[in-house]
């Protein structure tokens, strides 16, 4: 799979990453549902074995759980992937999460995902969301000091917008910023797109197929059966009607063009994103293995222009 530059690191990235959110298991805020670990780090290894080098996770996912998956699935791996994980969200004993950007609390955060993942050094620590804002300032010099000690190689953000960024490269430069990035959600094109692209800020898409949204495998049977714990079912707009039958009715045009590439409909919807020159690589996510090894081929897929447009406006 073919690699870009991650903003100003020297990191080498494949288009695609694995991403660790929904194997963090049930029992928590944004939780998918119940999740077998066995199935998590079968998943994880099938994308090294297809050629992903990184693993995006965060402390929250799971409340640690994703974290300590991540971390058990990397042992005895002859070339582990890189490892990019978020602070930034702390909860307390009865699971509840938080929002803080206090120094002492991103140093105490990155010493246990340390801990939880196995490692001795973080190569990418995200700033999950800029929350509270008023303490943006702190937490982003914290990341920077971290870096600077060796807990971490590089430091990015996620979630930001432009006067965030702003506020943030004042202190010390962003590598990466970590935005939602899909057919159904294009609010980052107008101002985020450019800007990263202008500062060399890497881009990693998340949510590229909206859920899984876009990967042509939903029906309202399947959306009635998601047990009351998966986020998606009552928290996620995008599975609310009436916007979810009129994605469902969309997604058959991404099923027409992905027939002409002999592709699914998700790598279709992964290649959309992929196009975007600002966007350097899109996290994708699995729960058990045999999941990835379709959307793979999204990084090698080419739209022409006429497609493009045309699944815009079906969308649209």
């Amino acid at each position: 799979m073919q690699t870009r530059r991650l903003g100003d690191s020297d990191l080498e990235i494949t288009r695609l990453g694995f991403g660790a959110w929904a194997i963090g298991g049930g029992d928590w805020a944004f939780a998918w549902g119940r999740q077998d670990d066995a199935d998590s780090i079968a998943a994880i290894r099938e994308a090294v074995d297809l050629g992903i080098n990184w693993i995006d996770t965060a402390a929250v996912y799971g409340l640690g759980h994703s974290e300590e998956v991540v971390g058990r699935a990397l042992q005895g791996l002859a070339h582990p992937p890189l490892v990019f994980t978020k602070c930034g969200r702390v909860w307390d004993d009865s699971r509840q999460v938080g929002k803080r950007l206090q120094a002492a609390s991103i140093r105490a955060e990155c010493e246990a995902s340390l801990r939880r993942l196995r490692i001795e050094r973080i190569d990418l620590y995200q700033i999950h969301w800029p929350e509270p804002d008023e303490d943006v300032e702190e937490g982003w010099a914290e990341c920077a000091r971290l870096q600077a000690q060796g807990k971490v190689r590089w430091i990015g953000v996620s979630n930001f917008n432009v006067g965030q960024l702003e506020r943030a490269r004042a202190i010390a430069p962003v590598t990466s910023l970590q935005p939602p990035y899909s057919l159904l959600r294009r609010e980052i094109e107008p101002e985020i797109l450019p800007y990263c692209r202008a500062h060399g800020i890497g881009v990693l898409a998340y949510s590229p197929m909206a859920s899984g949204l876009l990967t042509g495998t939903w029906s309202r049977e399947r959306h009635a059966s998601l047990p009351e714990d998966d986020w998606r079912k009552h928290k996620n707009p995008l599975f609310q009607e009436p916007r979810f039958s009129r994605t469902l009715a969309a997604v058959e045009t991404l099923r027409g063009v992905a027939a002409g590439h002999g592709a699914s409909p998700g790598a279709v919807a992964l290649a959309w994103v992929l196009g975007n020159p600002a966007v350097t690589a899109a996290i994708v996510g699995a729960r058990r293995a045999g999941q990835l090894g379709e959307l793979v081929a999204a990084a090698g897929l080419t739209l022409s222009a006429s497609e493009r447009t045309a699944i815009e406006a079906a969308i649209a």
